[in-house]
């Protein structure tokens, strides 16, 4: 087939394609998709090499897992993937609430499904705050939803500077541990199906 045929295929025939391991199919999904799904992450997570590299491992797993993957629409799945990966880097890529700002913000005006992964998103991590022992929680917020430095933490709650950067660190290692198990037993169930 002539290259440029293939920007003629929908995504189900390009995904025909993909599974038999026809490179050209899988570079076609790419260029459709690959600014898109940077944009979204970028959104999200204001720096740029971060976010071509999560985008980058998607597309690397989808080429490598593409004859055993049962993919019913493309568009969903990519995008899907670009949030599990967020998720999985949660704690590397340092989350604050200017990032919780831009889960709100970032959405295409026709696009429901993504409304929705971004709700689910920012749903997961409230649910993973929550989580956190009491005192724990009482820094993360002070420090990210009030944007408060850790001295001013520490005068506000009569605690050293120390214990504020431990409570901190305990918060972002309990969230990535909360959210790493989920995201795991949502891919377990979703397997099974």
């Amino acid at each position: 087939m002539n290259p440029k045929g293939y920007d003629k295929l929908s995504d189900d025939q390009l995904l025909f394609l993909l599974k038999k391991g026809n490179m050209r199919a899988f570079n076609r999904i790419y260029k459709k998709y690959w600014k898109r799904l940077f944009t979204y992450a970028y959104k999200i997570f204001e720096d740029k090499h971060i976010c071509e590299d999560l985008v980058q491992e998607v597309f690397i797993k989808l080429w490598r897992n593409a004859s055993e993957s049962t993919i019913n629409n493309l568009e969903a799945y990519l995008f899907k993937a670009v949030k599990y990966q967020i998720s999985n880097n949660i704690r590397r890529l340092k989350w604050t609430a200017s990032h919780d700002e831009s889960l709100n913000e970032v959405v295409s005006a026709n696009r429901t499904e993504s409304r929705i992964e971004l709700d689910e998103l920012q749903q997961l991590v409230e649910a993973s705050v929550q989580m956190l022992p009491a005192k724990c929680q009482e820094v993360f917020r002070l420090s990210r939803n009030e944007h408060l430095s850790n001295q001013e933490i520490a005068d506000r709650l009569n605690i050293s500077i120390r214990t504020v950067e431990a409570h901190i660190h305990q918060a972002l290692k309990l969230m990535k541990g909360h959210i790493l198990n989920t995201v795991i037993s949502v891919v377990i169930i979703l397997g099974l199906h």
